[in-house]
């Protein structure tokens, strides 16, 4: 229940037409409604006082209210009760329902008691929020502190645990924010909390590996750091409020100046004094201020260069026409724009127009361009041999290239920030530019630190995590750009939705399952990294088992080889070799594998039905994962028993 189901209802008793009579059909009509009410107030208030006995600090705020609630809603029932009258019926037509005043004071008291529950219920979430974070930060400190693997594997288990929770709650947030911004804001702040999570347990085991190795301590550093930002402005989005009590200044975008100057000077038409002309001036000159982020980038073709100055100049031109004949009509006192003026703010408004859909042509082409250039990963792979051979020369060389696509990267985010259109798009595109500053030198540090270790299988499977990231980061740029281009097109409301999946809130729950999938792979990973023996035909088996499952998890991202649901249903069939080992060391494998199996293969139709099934067999790969992690730890304590 919220406040608008609540005010549907309640809008219909009050607002229902005064008669003298009203027939059968109508008090029934109208007494159905007072009950569907009275019903859901007593729902509403059941939730209610369960979180009331949950959270003892406000209890008995919460009860008061939800008994002000409840009384309201007995009042509507019973203002609303045709049988509550035992006069005849044709005095019961006259009489029912003609006490509006006191229909009025129960609604206020419902509508103001339903406010009070639900503002304590948002301190209520808000609080699991700031202590799940809480949590998630102690541990965090742990884990930066740890000296040995199998202190680190532990910890780092309790850490995925914490971390899912966090999810699950800043999910539900994230869902239930009505304001678009924070909304962006709080997606891109769990899009690092999320990468991050899987790029510190390569970091750390890195560094256990290699305690002396500074590059690896950089890298590590890196991560923590990125995470506890991260985790900060959760809460800062939650709460409302800086951490250090400072607002948050976010750059302006050229759209959003443009669009702001074309309302001050539409605004003429009806007051010429509605703002000064030093004021108009000044706003254009910021406008023209920002577009040298785009005459002054190297990446700016010379046509597009010279466009853009050409119309910065006319739009001085012409403005200041406008501010000539705005003078001339203020001379005459008149009330409103003369036609001359009206001209002027036309071909003012024209030419800011032109000017903003040449620098979005300038951003959308230099992304595109960008975006094929890089999508080989060239230097990455060549960063990555470098490492792996240990040749210092090419891997500087390699780390010159990577540094340079890294500011183009960045700064081209910058310029699409700039065209936009929409304020969630802002976020997202300062977001990619931040990572991209913050990747770079973490993919260096992460190959410098193999080209000095280069037979460290960890080394080599950090700089692989590292460079994942960045390659997905580009991924996301090319979906940012079909959505900016969407904007411009005036497809605005439309959403992109990922292969056959129905609706955004069921994607959600599939992205949820996809993490806790993904740090179950990581629970595993750091197992079988203490093994000795690594061609164990146990440890062999596991390991594919969970690359299974983290091609699953890359599916609920859109990134990775499954592109399809077909493709995920045929990766869940397991083939029986595989099983044959690892179904012996346990009797639940058996019947979880036979589980995953049959719903793989069951054939589905309709969307419905198909994220059922989605659903299921990530749910089923996640029980076996766990099953997993448990018989590889009994397994390792085994073997050490007989080698003993």
């Amino acid at each position: 229940m919220t406040l608008q189901t609540t005010r549907a209802p309640i809008t219909t008793l009050i607002n229902h037409k005064e008669k003298p009579k009203k027939s059968e059909k109508t008090l029934r009509a109208i007494q159905r409604v007072g009950q569907a009410v009275s019903l859901a107030v007593g729902r509403f208030v059941t939730v209610g006082e369960a979180i009331a006995n949950e959270n003892e600090e406000l209890k008995e705020e919460m009860y008061f209210a939800c008994q002000e609630a409840r009384r309201a809603g007995e009042s509507i029932a019973h203002l609303t009760d045709v049988g509550a009258f035992d006069q005849p019926e044709s005095d019961t037509r006259a009489t029912v329902y003609t006490d509006k005043t006191g229909m009025i004071k129960a609604a206020r008291l419902l509508l103001s008691s339903v406010t009070k529950v639900l503002v304590l219920a948002d301190r209520v979430v808000i609080k699991q929020i700031i202590n799940s974070r809480s949590k998630v930060l102690a541990t965090l400190e742990h884990l930066e502190k740890v000296s040995s693997f199998q202190e680190f594997v532990q910890i780092f288990s309790q850490f995925g645990n914490e971390m899912v929770e966090f999810a699950h709650l800043t999910g539900d947030r994230q869902n239930d924010l009505k304001d678009e911004k924070k909304k962006a804001r709080m997606a891109a702040s769990r899009a690092i909390l999320e990468k991050c999570t899987m790029m510190l347990l390569t970091a750390s085991k890195t560094c256990l590996r290699h305690p002396d190795c500074e590059s690896a301590r950089i890298n590590k550093g890196g991560v923590f750091h990125r995470m506890r930002l991260a985790l900060d402005q959760v809460i800062e989005i939650v709460t409302d409020s800086r951490q250090n009590g400072e607002n948050e200044i976010h750059p302006t975008s050229i759209y959003a100046d443009i669009k702001e100057f074309k309302m001050k000077v539409e605004g003429l038409r009806d007051n010429l004094h509605g703002i000064s002309k030093e004021n108009l001036t000044t706003m254009l000159e910021l406008i023209l201020e920002h577009t040298e982020d785009f005459t002054d980038s190297a990446y700016t073709s010379h046509e597009h260069r010279e466009s853009i100055l050409e119309l910065s100049r006319q739009a001085r031109l012409e403005l200041e026409q406008l501010i000539t004949v705005w003078k001339q009509a203020q001379c005459l006192k008149a009330k409103e724009a003369t036609e001359d003026m009206e001209l002027a703010i036309i071909r003012t408004r024209q030419c800011v127009s032109e000017l903003r859909r040449e620098l979005q042509n300038t951003a959308v082409e230099s992304a595109g361009e960008l975006l094929k250039c890089y999508t080989e990963h060239v230097v990455l792979k060549a960063l990555k041999v470098s490492g792996v051979e240990a040749n210092l020369e090419a891997l500087a060389e390699c780390t010159c290239k990577l540094s340079e696509q890294k500011e183009q990267l960045a700064e081209t985010s910058r310029l699409l920030r700039h065209v936009s259109g929409t304020e969630p798009l802002e976020i997202t595109c300062l977001h990619a530019e931040e990572t991209f500053q913050v990747i770079g030198p973490q993919i260096i540090s992460a190959a410098q630190t193999l080209a000095l270790h280069p037979s460290s299988k960890i080394a080599k499977e950090n700089l692989d995590v590292f460079c994942e990231a960045w390659e997905s980061q580009l991924n996301d740029m090319s979906i940012l750009l079909k959505e900016i281009n969407d904007v411009f097109e005036g497809r605005r409301g439309e959403k992109r939705a990922y292969l056959s999946l129905p609706r955004p809130g069921e994607q959600a729950k599939i992205a949820k399952l996809g993490l806790e999938l993904r740090l179950h792979t990581s629970d595993i990973d750091a197992e079988t990294e203490r093994w000795e023996d690594q061609d164990n035909e146990i440890l062999r088996q596991a390991q594919t088992m969970s690359s299974m499952a983290y091609s699953m998890y890359l599916f609920t991202r859109g990134e990775g080889l499954l592109k399809t649901t077909q493709d995920l249903f045929h990766q869940a069939e397991l083939e029986d070799d595989e099983k044959a080992i690892l179904t012996m060391e346990t009797e639940k494998f058996p019947s979880l594998c036979q589980q995953l199996q049959m719903s793989s293969k069951t054939p589905v139709h309709g969307k419905a039905a198909i994220f059922a099934k989605v659903d299921t067999a990530i749910q089923e790969t996640k029980n076996i994962m766990t099953v997993l992690m448990k018989v590889l730890s009994l397994c390792y304590k085994l073997l050490k028993k007989v080698r003993q």
